[in-house]
């Protein structure tokens, strides 16, 4: 295929339309129109379509324009091309709708990309128009500055006074370090699309092989830790891979298996100081506690708020997702050597502003840093939520991807290969590079043998009472409105329908995804996100009666619910049953939190934790007890999982059980099966199973096809 900076043909001359057709692009617009709708109403819209988006959107608008301006053409003629082109302009809208992510792609400002400009090119010659030289050249984008502050957010930002001490304390101008990086080399992988082959890579899985560098031995002798403490052989190799010279890190250790203590040595081995740690408001203490504890001899600061107790002159600061925003100004300028993403996960989505915020530091640093080789790490045991394009702004955090093209080095060692995504031999090469760059994964049973087993145990509970009727009584209502809008969208195709067919799958999910659209926790009415909330207080009283029974009989217990009325309520339970609890919340200071850690971990008086899924799902240690009671649950197996691994990570001496609290005969049930379905995702991706991929949607989605399933 043509590289970047080619010619895709040698033919020259002006461009014009074949003979008595004043618009012969129109049937190709329409045909790879209708491609792109296609991949939307399966909810997953490639790289390789978002190009196509793109393309058709940017002929529409030339075509359109070309059109009106030509006086050659008659006004009928005129008015029914103009009529065609709506109709595909139409297509691209409701297209838009389905992935609203397309969106940005209808930006007539937006420069295309060098596979975008190709792809234009092709097709148009495909229809017989005739390109000038200037056109059949592709250029490449031009390469923007890097923005940390958006505009938006200018008049937020706060700059502590210790940090305007720091810069006063230096008596030279900052150097300017911002290089630039140069523009990707030609190749024979240039003209290809390779996102989306490097994501079917890892979803194909590897046959067994686990996603993890060949990493070197351990040293002999712990030359990382400090006096008194000791690493465990995994750690130790990561370290080493560091002291070697490795940059790059996407650390998917399962949870338990010491990722923050890694993290802060590993700064320590590369002295990439000052580090910069992001990490969720939960843990934001015990960061602290870690980075004193391994590397007592570095300074640590928490920035909180404004700001206003920061200690600039420390050697690692920490800051969490929430607060980030106000100090984005300072922190892209103080000249950090390293970033540590913590919870990477919490990055999935690159519409948000935590992520683009993120995503903005690491270019800032990479660009900053002589050779462009700072420490980068990416802390998650769970990467993988939904699909594997979970990947992506983890991928660019660490500079392996823009996200819509591999770097120049992962290119490089794509064409190593000497194959192209035509060859099925290309895909396990694919894996392999990405991985060299630096995935890490060690489960506990490869590393932490001698971790005792954990199991989750469901225990059916039944609702028989009024509300528990009225739950069931509202299952139905909404299942019925589902297939209300099922049938009136089969109806309205063209000739009907063939009910001996059996269900259409793919349009239930369609009618799936716009129910969670216009579908709220707040909302009126019933919709499944207020029926789970129903379910949950409904089992409130009941969980919470169950983990007393639990403490009389094992000890310390770690329950575990979504919404604050069911933690309310179960802590009113314990409180009736004489059992001291404790409860982490997100709404709690740092300090408090950790207090509450630290009580459930050391004061045998204390029975119960009382968390709350979301906030304490994460990065904390609660390995005193050995049992977890799950009062709700959540819509990822990731969450499901982090939240028992709260307790069942090393330091834990007895076996773990999870008590999954599941209301029988309601869609509780369903969803918990749709979350264990979920565990494949990670096992062939990360693990290297050869366990089917059940299915990309979220448990949203599947959980309402199955009630229309049920219904029918």
């Amino acid at each position: 295929m043509p590289s970047a900076g080619s010619r895709t043909s040698n033919r020259s001359g002006r461009r014009t339309p074949r003979a008595q057709d004043p618009a012969p692009i129109l049937p190709i617009l329409a045909r790879r129109v209708r491609e792109v709708e296609a991949k939307s109403v399966k909810g997953k819209v490639g790289p390789t379509n978002r190009i196509k988006f793109q393309v058709i959107a940017l002929l529409v608008r030339e075509e359109r324009a070309r059109i009106k301006g030509d006086a050659s053409i008659t006004n009928g003629a005129r008015a029914e091309v103009l009529k065609r082109l709506d109709g595909v302009a139409t297509i691209l809208a409701r297209t838009a709708a389905q992935d609203t992510s397309l969106l940005s792609l209808l930006d007539p400002q937006g420069a295309p990309s060098a596979a975008a400009q190709r792809m234009r090119n092709e097709w148009l010659l495909e229809s017989g128009a005739e390109l000038s030289e200037e056109e059949l050249v592709i250029k490449e984008p031009q390469q923007r500055k890097t923005t940390v502050v958006p505009a938006e957010l200018a008049d937020r930002q706060v700059v502590p006074t210790q940090v305007r001490a720091r810069v006063r304390a230096n008596p030279f101008l900052e150097p300017d370090l911002s290089t630039r990086i140069p523009a990707a080399e030609n190749g024979y992988l240039s003209g290809w699309d390779l996102m989306d082959p490097l994501y079917r890579a890892f979803e194909q899985g590897a046959g067994g092989g686990a996603a993890t560098m060949n990493l070197p031995a351990a040293p002999r002798r712990d030359i990382f830790s400090p006096a008194g403490l000791q690493l465990m052989p995994h750690q130790a190799q990561l370290l080493e891979a560091v002291r070697r010279g490795h940059r790059t890190f996407l650390l998917a250790d399962e949870p338990g298996l010491g990722k923050t203590a890694q993290s802060v040595l590993a700064a320590s081995v590369a002295q990439a100081y000052p580090m910069l740690a992001v990490v969720p408001n939960v843990v934001k203490i015990n960061w602290a506690r870690e980075v004193q504890r391994w590397t007592p001899q570095r300074r640590v600061t928490v920035i909180h708020g404004d700001g206003r107790d920061v200690d600039a002159f420390a050697d690692v600061f920490v800051v969490n997702y929430a607060v980030l925003d106000r100090h984005l100004a300072w922190l892209s300028t103080l000249g950090f050597g390293s970033m540590v993403v913590d919870e990477a996960h919490f990055i999935k989505n690159l519409t948000s502003q935590r992520s683009q915020h993120v995503l903005a530091l690491s270019r800032q640093i990479r660009e900053r840093t002589p050779g462009n080789e700072p420490l980068l790490m990416a802390l998650t045991g769970t990467p993988l939520i939904n699909d594997v394009e979970d990947f992506n702004a983890i991928w660019q955090f660490l500079g392996w991807t823009d996200g819509r093209h591999p770097s120049p080095g992962l290119r490089r060692r794509l064409e190593q290969s000497g194959l192209t995504p035509a060859d099925r031999g290309f895909y396990p090469e694919a894996r392999s590079a990405v991985i060299d760059l630096g995935i890490v994964r060690r489960t506990k049973h490869d590393v932490a043998k001698d971790l005792p087993a954990k199991r989750v145990a469901d225990l059916p509970v039944e609702l028989d009472n009024e509300v528990g009727r009225s739950i069931r009584a509202a299952e139905r209502e909404l299942a019925q409105r589902l297939l209300t809008r099922y049938r009136r969208m089969l109806e309205s195709r063209e000739g009907g329908y063939d009910a001996s067919a059996g269900p259409d799958l793919e349009l239930m999910r369609r009618v799936a995804r716009a129910e969670l659209e216009s579908s709220s926790p707040k909302a009126d009415g019933e919709n499944v996100f207020t029926m789970v909330r129903r379910i949950g207080q409904a089992k409130a009283a009941v969980a919470a009666d169950y983990t007393a029974q639990l403490v009389h009989s094992v000890g310390k217990v770690v329950f575990f619910a979504k919404h604050i009325d069911v933690m309310d309520a179960a802590e009113q339970v314990l409180a009736d049953a004489g059992l001291r609890t404790v409860s982490i919340r997100g709404d709690q200071s740092s300090k408090v939190r950790q207090s509450a850690i630290d009580s459930f971990q050391k004061d045998p008086e204390v029975s119960v934790a009382v968390c709350s899924l979301l906030a304490a799902g994460v990065g904390l240690n609660l390995h005193a007890a050995s049992n977890v009671v799950l009062a709700e649950l959540s819509w990822t197996a990731a969450e499901q999982e982090q939240a028992i691994d709260r307790v069942h990570r090393i330091g834990q001496e007895e076996s773990v059980t999870a008590w999954r609290i599941l209301a029988a005969h309601t869609i509780d049930t369903k969803i918990a099966e749709l979350i264990d379905s979920k565990q494949s995702l990670a096992a062939r991706a990360l693990d290297g199973t050869d366990t089917e991929i059940t299915s990309s949607e979220t448990v949203q989605v599947d959980a309402l096809v199955h009630l229309m399933l049920t219904a029918l």
